[in-house]
């Protein structure tokens, strides 16, 4: 998945945060809604904007983050 056509950064945007391109929906918006258990249909229905691409744009982009940060784990 090449996220990069999907995902931009701009401080102009939702102060700077991660954005689907074309739109003010936050890459986190994305990503907490499928965490809370929505389908890729679900969301795309509550914002018509987006696409199946988008959203799997937007798991993508958080996979490639997590790749470049440790988190501690330990209790």
């Amino acid at each position: 998945m090449d996220w990069q056509k999907y995902i931009t950064v701009d401080p102009s945007i939702c102060h700077g945060k991660a954005c689907i391109k074309g739109t003010r929906i936050m890459v986190s918006v994305v990503l907490d809604n499928l965490a809370a258990g929505l389908t890729p249909e679900e969301i795309i229905h509550s914002y018509p904007s987006l696409s199946r691409e988008t959203v799997y744009s937007a798991i993508a982009y958080a996979a490639e983050l997590a790749k470049e940060r440790v988190v501690n784990l330990s209790a």
